[in-house]
C-alpha cells in the first residue's frame, strides 16, 4: 500500500530532527502544517489528491514570496523560501508531460460524450480525476480546450 503524504512528511521530519538538519526539518514542518490544515478543512474527508493540491498550492505561495523577497532585495529570506521550496518538490508527483496532459484530454472529451467546445463543463471533472494533481490547473484547462476545439 501507498504511504501518504503526510505518513511520508511525518517520517521525514523525525529523519530530518535526527539528522540535525534545520533546512529540511523547518520546510517539512511548515509544509505537513499546510497539510494537516488542508484535512481539517475537509472534516478528515482528503485523500492523495488533495494533499498533492495543498502541496501545489504551497509551492506556488513559496514562488512567490522567494520572487517578493529577491525584487525587495532580500536575497537570505528568498533563499530560505527556495530551499523550503526544494524540499516540497520531493513530495510532488512528476509533472505531465504536454503530450500525456493531451492524450488524457481526447480522452476525458470522448468519455465524457462533449460534442464541442461549450461542453468543458462536463469534460473538465473528467479530466481533473485522471490529472491526479500531475498538472496545474491552468495546464488542464488549455489542454481540455483544445481537446474540446478539435471537435468544433
Amino acid at each position: 500500500m501507498e504511504t501518504s503524504i503526510r505518513q511520508r512528511l511525518e517520517d521525514d521530519v523525525k529523519t530530518a530532527m535526527r539528522a540535525g538538519d534545520q533546512t529540511s526539518r523547518d520546510a517539512i514542518r511548515f509544509i505537513l502544517a499546510a497539510v494537516k490544515n488542508a484535512e481539517i478543512d475537509a472534516r478528515g474527508k482528503s485523500g492523495q489528491a488533495d494533499a498533492v493540491a495543498t502541496l501545489r498550492k504551497v509551492g506556488k505561495q513559496l514562488a512567490d514570496a522567494a520572487g517578493q523577497y529577491r525584487q525587495a532585495g532580500r536575497i537570505d529570506l528568498a533563499e530560505k523560501e527556495e530551499a523550503q521550496l526544494a524540499v516540497l518538490q520531493r513530495y510532488l508527483p512528476a509533472e505531465l508531460s504536454d503530450a500525456d496532459l493531451a492524450a488524457l484530454a481526447d480522452e476525458a472529451v470522448r468519455d465524457a460524450g462533449a460534442s464541442g467546445p461549450n461542453e468543458m463543463g462536463k469534460v473538465m471533472p473528467v479530466l481533473i480525476n485522471r490529472v491526479a494533481g500531475r498538472a496545474d490547473g491552468r495546464r488542464i484547462s488549455a489542454a481540455a480546450k483544445a481537446a474540446l476545439d478539435c471537435l468544433g
